[in-house]
């Protein structure tokens, strides 16, 4: 739990954010919450409205307060489409922030985040046991997806579509990694993140082949932690600070010139978060953050930006038709689009055709989904809707949550569509 003197620093600094908001409702016509919703409370000026005098209103109505900062997908949309350039993330994790040093974890979440996601090791230990075992508990339903749903009925799963656990994790598959640097004359840290590690593990595949195409050196440390931003929106930053800093301290052990990670939420957590909630670190933890900020680069950007793309040599005779989804994180937050569709294009047996508001949010949104899953749901059903009409038999994007939202979207209807990650698809032709 955050100090009382790191908490009256946030309160501070998010009232001084929030007088820069003009109350113009413009964050309605983009927020994908209020689409479906159509509430006030549900959109960016509702909530700041509502943070307005938090001092005071957290002591009146604070359970109140937290389950409408709860309903937000925290996409970002809101923030990038701001006239007057409102930091709505910054003020929204702040608040959470805020509000749980103030009413404390609920003891679930203190079981997940303190039990067992700021214990990297033991995370993965619980999690290899539950790939060996649950096929007792799901079963497949979509080969060409790869996707399952629950054998019983279970308030958590519902009737979701999702992707099981991988049977080996990445870092079981390549448990380190410290190679140096080839023709590119570049070494990278390879951040994996949660999802990739234990779900994709073949995304995680693809961007170490990737590198090692290009002869860019790679360091892969044993036992990564999660990037934090779970533990983070939850508002519990004990958990968060302990992530970051066990991270911190596997990275800072080899030399390396750019960090990469193929997580849009990972690449966001990282450049943006674990600065801005630095609270009481110490000037080396804060000058490696930084060090980490500056370097910190989306697979696609690093692959396009730094070394360049591998011409492509398909042998096919028919091009299949593939779409891009923009990860909220990947594109609203980092400005990261042009460089996915690169890797795409890169690849001559692709034809890439944009589907309609290919960067409106899916509506996973991480843990909006578990606890507002209608809602997450009929936003996800509007992207599913796009990329059927973009009659491509392949969706691509950038973030392993958005694999896991379209999946369960298109699983659920039926659609024969494969879901991949940009990365895999260039890695394909090389």
């Amino acid at each position: 739990m955050p100090s009382i003197r790191a908490l009256a620093k946030l309160i501070k600094e998010l009232e001084d954010q929030l007088v820069v908001c003009m109350r113009c409702g413009l964050c309605q016509a983009v927020c994908p919450l209020f689409a479906e919703t159509g509430r006030e409370a549900d959109v960016a000026r509702g909530k700041l409205a509502l943070l307005d005098g938090l001092a005071k209103e957290i002591f009146a109505n604070p359970r109140g307060v937290q389950d409408r900062l709860a309903r937000c997908l925290l996409c970002g949309s809101c923030a990038a489409n701001c006239p007057s350039g409102v930091k709505v993330l910054d003020i929204f994790i702040k608040a959470r922030a805020i509000l749980s040093g103030y009413l404390g974890l609920s003891p679930v979440k203190k079981a997940v985040f303190r039990g067992l996601l700021s214990k990297p090791a033991f995370f993965n230990r619980i999690l290899a046991w539950g790939s060996k075992f649950q096929g007792i508990f799901v079963r497949p339903v979509d080969d060409l997806l790869g996707s399952s749903c629950s054998r019983f009925l279970s308030p958590l799963l519902q009737q979701r579509h999702f992707k099981p656990l991988a049977p080996t994790p990445l870092h079981r598959q390549v448990p380190a990694l410290n190679t140096a640097p080839g023709a590119a004359g570049l070494k990278v840290a390879f951040f994996a993140g949660c999802l990739i590690d234990k779900i994709f593990p073949d995304v995680g595949a693809a961007v170490l082949k990737s590198l090692e195409h290009h002869g860019v050196g790679v360091f892969l440390p044993p036992d990564q932690g999660c990037c934090g931003i779970p533990a983070l929106s939850a508002g519990d930053t004990a958990t968060f600070d302990k992530l970051v800093r066990h991270n911190l301290a596997l990275f800072s052990s080899e030399p390396f010139d750019y960090l990469v990670t193929a997580c849009a939420t990972c690449t966001a957590t990282v450049k943006k978060m674990w600065p801005l909630m630095a609270l009481e670190y110490g000037p080396q933890e804060k000058a490696q953050i930084e060090a980490l900020q500056a370097r910190v680069l989306d697979i696609s950007q690093f692959l396009v930006e730094k070394v360049g793309l591998a011409a492509g040599s398909f042998a096919g005779k028919e091009k299949l038709a593939i779409t891009y989804h923009d990860p909220c994180h990947l594109k609203k937050s980092l400005g990261v689009a042009a460089q996915p569709r690169a890797l795409i294009r890169a690849h001559p047996g692709y034809e890439l055709k944009e589907m309609s508001e290919a960067d409106w949010c899916c509506g996973c949104g991480g843990s909006f989904n578990l606890q507002h899953y209608e809602i997450s749901a009929a936003i996800g059903r509007r992207k599913r809707e796009n990329i059927v009409k973009s009659q491509a038999a392949v969706v691509a994007t950038g973030c392993p949550a958005c694999m896991l939202q379209i999946t369960d979207m298109l699983s659920q209807a039926g659609d024969r569509i494969r879901v991949k990650h940009a990365v895999e698809i260039y890695a394909e032709d090389l």
